[in-house]
C-alpha cells in the first residue's frame, strides 16, 4: 500500500515516547505522530491520551524522502482545522496565543487554574533547587 500525503489510515499504537507515538500503519510501515499533534489541546504527558496497542485513525501529513512517516490524529478527526502559523509536520508542541490552542470545551476559568497550578510547581521546584544550592547568591564574606 502506498502512504501519500492526505490519507487516512487505520492504525495501532506501537510505542510511547515523550516527544510522540509510534503507529504501525497498514502494509507493516510505521510512522510518528509527533506529540503536538495528537489533540488540539496542550498535551503534557501522551500517556493520558494514548496507549500501547490502542487502535487510531491518522492523517498522513508528510513524508520525508529518507521514508519517515509524519502522522496526526487531531488532523484525523472530521473537523479538524489544518494546522497554521506555517507549521508543518513535526514541532512546535505550545499551543497558539490568543485561544487558538486549547480544548474548544475549556473555558477561561479552567485556564486559569491549569495556569496557576502550572506556575505553583515550577516555582516549587525552583525554591528547591535554590534551598539545595544555598540561595540566591548573595555576597561573600
Amino acid at each position: 500500500m502506498s502512504i501519500e500525503v492526505g490519507s487516512k489510515l487505520e492504525g495501532k499504537i506501537t510505542g510511547i515516547t515523550r516527544f510522540g507515538a509510534f503507529v504501525l500503519l497498514p502494509g507493516g510501515v510505521t510512522g510518528l505522530v509527533h506529540i503536538s499533534e495528537i489533540s488540539d489541546s496542550y498535551v503534557k504527558d501522551i500517556h493520558d491520551h494514548l496507549q500501547v496497542n490502542d487502535e487510531v485513525t491518522v492523517k498522513v501529513i508528510n513524508v520525508d524522502k529518507d521514508g519517515k512517516i509524519g502522522l496526526s490524529i487531531r488532523q484525523a478527526k472530521e473537523n479538524a482545522v489544518p494546522a497554521a502559523h506555517g507549521r508543518s509536520g513535526f514541532g512546535g508542541g505550545r499551543p497558539r496565543g490568543s485561544g487558538h490552542g486549547g480544548h474548544p470545551r475549556m473555558t477561561f476559568e479552567d485556564k486559569m487554574v491549569r495556569f496557576m497550578k502550572d506556575s505553583e510547581e515550577r516555582l516549587s521546584a525552583l525554591r528547591r533547587s535554590e534551598s539545595k544550592r544555598g540561595g540566591r547568591g548573595g555576597r561573600r564574606g
